[in-house]
């Protein structure tokens, strides 16, 4: 025998609500705005993940948080393929300070620098007050390093709420996340990191990949995805100019 479950409008109507109100308490929806697809939080400040665009253009990030071994190695690398100025390292502000001349090597190379934040915890479990601090502290240190204040932010592990982007984007950040996700961080196999970049890969996308020691098998697999997304055609971008560019398209469409 067979059942078929019919869901009243009255069933329908509760389910409806218990949704949207779940999406509020959250405080973040997945929208469009000015051709860049973004979380939004219910103050307006946003988390972005890749960009709307028909031209086959990327950006290339790297996390850096801990040893001092890889970094030289994926920099040697970015060198090697005429890469220079035009990848987004974000640096957490700790092993920064500890690494002041691989910093410098980093800015020298005409590479655009964000923050990945001081201490490594998960904003979201952090208090409002916590969460300022920690932005702050990695912001000044930062600072002091490269020269300039950094206006990008990946937070640790990527977490965030809607109060971190509501305190990151008053204090003048713009919080970026990943659309395709190497995952060499857990060093699956060289071929396995290719695979997931080269298979995920989009206009418009934001890679994430990682330089800091615990991730083995980048520098293996950095050469051969530049090198096939070259010959793809894909054109990299820092993050900035990939959201600057979407939002020179979407100003023209208007």
């Amino acid at each position: 025998m067979k059942y078929i479950w019919v869901l009243s409008a009255k069933k329908i109507k509760q389910t409806i609500i218990v949704l949207t109100a779940l999406i509020f308490t959250i405080g973040i929806v997945y929208t469009e705005k000015e051709n860049i697809p973004v979380f939004i939080s219910s103050d307006g400040a946003k988390a972005i993940y890749s960009v709307n665009t028909d031209k086959k253009q990327i950006a290339l990030t790297f996390d850096i948080s801990w040893g001092n071994k890889r970094p030289d190695l994926i920099l040697d690398i970015l060198e090697e393929n005429g890469m220079q100025g035009k990848v987004t390292f974000f640096l957490s502000s700790p092993w920064s300070k500890d690494h002041p001349e691989i910093v410098k090597r980093i800015v020298d190379g005409g590479y655009e620098i964000g923050s990945h934040g001081h201490k490594y915890v998960d904003y979201s479990k952090l208090t409002d007050q916590e969460i300022e601090n920690q932005i702050l502290k990695a912001h000044k240190i930062l600072t002091e390093l490269i020269g300039k204040e950094p206006n990008l932010i990946r937070t640790p592990n990527g977490d965030f709420d809607n109060r971190v982007l509501n305190i990151a984007n008053r204090l003048g950040y713009t919080v970026i996340q990943w659309d395709t996700d190497s995952r060499d961080w857990v060093n699956p196999g060289v071929n396995e990191i290719i695979n997931r970049v080269l298979k995920g890969v989009h206009p418009g996308d934001i890679i994430l990949m990682h330089a800091s020691d615990s991730s083995k098998q980048t520098q293996e697999a950095l050469p051969i995805i530049i090198k096939k997304l070259k010959q793809e055609g894909y054109e990299f971008l820092t993050v900035s100019q990939l959201i600057s560019n979407a939002k020179i398209e979407s100003s023209e469409v208007e």
